[in-house]
């Protein structure tokens, strides 16, 4: 209670939400800029926060005006729910229930991060992520789809797609050369490795350092 600073930013908030809500603008942006030196998150009091928001470390937390967050969701330090254009209309995303967004994200744009969705630390999304999956990377990609509607804290523990990328590409070459040596059995080849030619170095007068080398 004395000195959470996510619960603080998320209570004065609430208090700046209703006055904008009254159309005291000018009382409600107040209130937002004193939370925001107070805590270090700027949350707009026209964002809509639903029940059990949790703000883990509020520094860097930034959520535009026509944000719209679901129930029991929880955001780490950094992230960004921030819009695309400064036109009068919905610019900023709409979270669902359930949500964990991970350090460092950045989430833009009138889209829709669908129930039950881990965004992974330092994701950058910029297109709608259905319900139930998980996405990492710049721009994030779904790596991950499954049914779990519990809430996991564990955003550091998400799979690394261009990883998993390369481990499918070996498998995928060993599997043709094994292949490839069955058939050259069954038809009798002998096969002969071929030694690779060497290749006299070649130094670019461009890339040669211009201090002389000391013998």
């Amino acid at each position: 209670m004395l000195f959470s600073q996510g619960l603080h930013a998320i209570r004065l908030h609430k208090v700046a939400h209703r006055q904008y809500l009254k159309g005291r603008y000018k009382t409600a942006r107040a209130i937002n800029y004193f939370s925001r030196i107070l805590t270090g998150a700027d949350i707009h009091p026209g964002a809509i926060v639903g029940k059990n928001f949790f703000i883990d470390h509020a520094t860097g937390v930034v959520i535009g005006e026509t944000s719209e967050i679901g129930d029991n969701v929880s955001i780490y330090q950094g992230v960004t729910l921030g819009g695309v254009s400064t036109e009068k209309r919905k610019r900023h995303p709409t979270i669902g229930n359930n949500v964990v967004i991970g350090a460092g994200a950045t989430i833009l744009g009138p889209i829709t991060v669908g129930d039950n969705v881990r965004v992974g630390a330092g994701s950058v999304v910029v297109k709608s992520v259905p319900p139930n999956s998980t996405v990492v990377g710049v721009p994030a990609k779904i790596v991950q789809r499954i049914g779990v509607t519990a809430i996991d804290l564990h955003h550091e523990e998400l799979p690394d797609p261009v990883v998993n990328a390369f481990i499918d590409l070996c498998h995928s070459l060993s599997e043709m050369e094994y292949r490839l040596e069955q058939i050259e059995k069954q038809l009798g080849i002998k096969v002969e490795k071929i030694p690779i030619p060497k290749i006299a170095p070649f130094k670019s007068p461009e890339l040669s350092c211009p201090v002389e080398e000391k013998h």
